[in-house]
């Protein structure tokens, strides 16, 4: 199996008990616990983009680049990635609060990385709040770089 696709790791939980989790392939069928999970995570933006629909389309669209951490049968990370040929993009990193500071976001995040990789593709962005200092402080302590010659627009169709 290849190493991407089924990573396991012993996690320490609160009660100092240990349990194992697995990064896996994101699927559909997780919909409603990452719903639930990006709901609950402060600094995730949702809209109608994020339907279970609208999610099954973009999961299709961009086979093996999303990821979810499992513990048992619950999702406790999930990110959600795709490229357009030329640069890949991150939406939804998130890990529950529970579980934050294990490693979890920064293992999704090297997956899909390596995914696009495989797909010779050589930039990948994100986009944050500005007023999400946790993501910031992740997004710079795992290597990214903040750009601050562009600027975003956005238009509804």
């Amino acid at each position: 199996m290849e190493k991407w696709k089924l990573q396991k790791k012993v996690i320490n939980l609160q009660k100092s008990a240990m349990a194992t989790t697995c990064i896996r392939e994101m699927m559909v069928g997780d919909y409603e616990q990452m719903i639930t999970l990006w709901k609950s995570t402060p600094g995730i933006g949702l809209s109608d983009a994020d339907s279970k629909r609208n999610i099954s389309q973009f999961l299709e669209r961009n086979p093996g680049l999303s990821f979810v951490c499992q513990l048992e049968r619950r999702i406790i990370g999930t990110v959600l990635c795709g490229h357009d040929g030329r640069r890949g993009y991150i939406y939804h990193l998130a890990v529950d609060s529970s579980f934050k500071k294990q490693g979890i976001g920064k293992g999704l995040m090297e997956r899909s990385l390596a995914k696009l990789r495989l797909k010779r593709i050589t930039k990948c962005h994100l986009f944050l709040y500005r007023d999400n200092e946790d993501a910031i402080q992740f997004y710079d302590h795992i290597g990214w770089e903040k750009r601050s010659n562009l600027l975003i627009y956005s238009k509804n169709l």
